[in-house]
């Protein structure tokens, strides 16, 4: 018998505040149609004043518990994918463990940008193969709206803030991909491409927060061409093809990456999910946002193979294939 990580619930939190393209354009010079013509994207929910990444993570993290019918007493491993913790340190997966009400088990975040959630993901399931995890919280949260530079429109149309979870166990499977649960992750990185997409500030350089800086092209470049080969290994590695596919949850950053990766599987556009025209770019939070969509709305069911990609700052980029 084969140990699978099992999605045994997901859970999500959006902030109250909802900012749509034509508010912004009051603010800058853009405009409805520009924003959602080169990106999908026709608002975002940005956090309160007061309202941490952590809040948004416990929040999330609490609905999935309880999708999953279960409580904080049965996890014992909590990772948080952000690039925007409350603090330096401590981590904000302690906060969120804090907030659960956990007084066992490991808590810590994994920096990724917005690949964070499947990196979060693959490690959560090598803890629980392993055997030194049997239920984990894989929580993405991130309130980017706290270092983006309001004046820059070529960035701050672009991202909102959020948070998702899943709730993943220990269970015995054949060793087929016919199990549910995770067949297989995929991670990768490479900072040559650092200055693509970074933030200009860190307590070892500016002792700031600073703010996020893009070279779009050169970022839609390789993400189409990197979360492409995370696909195909994906597919390869569980001898599978992109027919057997009936899910494909992309990572949310742009609506014309997201449907040339469905166009490149040959998914019907109706098998893609898409919640980047209501979210924006959550980074890493996208994913599990995603994902708590479309099984609530009953598109994505027990059995369904559901394939998961991202790409990110750094840069980064992975995928995860999972058996519902």
């Amino acid at each position: 018998m084969t140990i699978r990580s099992q999605v045994k619930g997901c859970g999500s939190y959006l902030p109250a505040k909802r900012i749509t393209n034509a508010e912004l354009a009051q603010r800058i010079d853009t405009s409805d149609e520009w924003i959602a013509q080169r990106t999908g994207i026709r608002e975002r929910r940005i956090a309160a004043e007061g309202e941490y990444t952590s809040h948004l993570g416990i929040k999330a993290a609490k609905d999935a518990l309880n999708d999953a019918g279960m409580s904080a007493e049965d996890v014992d491993l909590v990772i948080c994918a952000t690039a925007t913790p409350d603090d330096t340190f401590p981590a904000t997966a302690t906060r969120i463990q804090e907030g659960l009400g956990m007084v066992r088990g490991a808590a810590f975040d994994v920096q990724a940008v917005c690949s964070g959630f499947i990196y979060a993901l693959s490690i959560a399931d090598n803890f629980i193969r392993c055997g030194q995890a049997k239920t984990a919280i894989v929580v993405g949260a991130e309130t980017f709206s706290r270092i983006l530079d309001w004046e820059d429109r070529g960035t701050c149309v672009l991202f909102g803030d959020g948070a998702g979870a899943v709730v993943i166990s220990a269970e015995e499977g054949a060793g087929t991909t016919d199990d549910r649960g995770i067949l297989s992750t995929h991670i990768y990185s490479d900072g040559r491409h650092r200055d693509a997409l970074y933030v200009d500030g860190g307590p070892s350089t500016t002792g700031t927060a600073g703010h996020l800086r893009m070279e779009g092209k050169e970022v839609f470049r390789h993400a189409v061409v990197r979360m492409a080969e995370a696909i195909d290994t994906a597919l390869e590695t569980n001898n599978l093809t992109a027919e057997d596919i009936d899910w494909l949850v992309p990572h949310q950053a742009n609506l014309r990456i997201i449907e040339s990766m469905g166009r490149r599987l040959k998914l019907p556009d109706d098998r893609v999910v898409k919640t980047v025209d209501k979210h924006a770019n959550t980074s890493a939070a996208s994913i599990p946002l995603a994902l708590v969509e479309a099984t609530r709305d009953g598109r994505i069911k027990a059995g369904d193979l559901v394939l998961m990609e991202a790409m990110g700052g750094g840069f980064t980029w992975g995928s995860a294939l999972v058996r519902w």
